[in-house]
């Protein structure tokens, strides 16, 4: 009897394990995080993308495969502008070796525009969004999957001078 049971708990451990839901890519942060009131700042996104796999890019080349795309959720006096993909990778793979497909591998950043209104209060913000991609390894392609993104941003009054350094006077020849 124990040895039946062994048997049937062996069988359905893998069954389970396959039903777990697979991360393909992870966000490792954003930089830099800081803003200035009534202005716009680029912020970079870093992803990875777990090894043996590959996403489709922004601009996949077949109108059949999904996008990597990202989506902001900024709060109130923060707004998301303009979201820049980084060029993929055209590779082929076994399952087709004559056609290239533009994906994304390894570690690429995703570069989003935030901007602060001028009516906004300094201090920390925390901004929310996901990555919607269509992991893929050598033989198969997995159904879309969403990563959380969060990040803080750090609203300011004004641009932050570099250390060391000294206003221009006007008055000075």
């Amino acid at each position: 009897m124990k040895r039946i049971l062994f048997v049937l708990i062996a069988i359905a451990l893998p069954l389970f394990a396959a039903d777990s839901p697979r991360i393909y890519v992870s966000f490792e942060g954003a930089s830099p995080s800081t803003v200035t009131l009534g202005k716009s700042a680029e912020v970079e996104l870093h992803f990875k993308v777990k090894e043996g796999f590959h996403v489709n890019s922004n601009q996949p080349k077949s109108e059949l495969l999904i996008p990597t795309t990202l989506k902001l959720e900024p709060p109130t006096d923060l707004a998301a502008g303009s979201i820049t993909y980084p060029p993929g990778k055209d590779l082929s793979f076994p399952f087709d070796p004559s056609e290239k497909l533009n994906v994304y591998s390894d570690d690429f950043t995703v570069t989003a525009k935030m901007s602060a209104t001028k009516t906004a209060s300094p201090g920390n913000f925390t901004v929310h969004g996901q990555l919607r991609y269509q992991a893929c390894s050598d033989n198969a392609c997995y159904p879309p999957k969403s990563v959380p993104v969060q990040f803080d941003l750090q609203v300011v009054n004004q641009a932050k001078r570099a250390h060391g350094t000294t206003p221009q006077n006007p008055h000075i020849k």
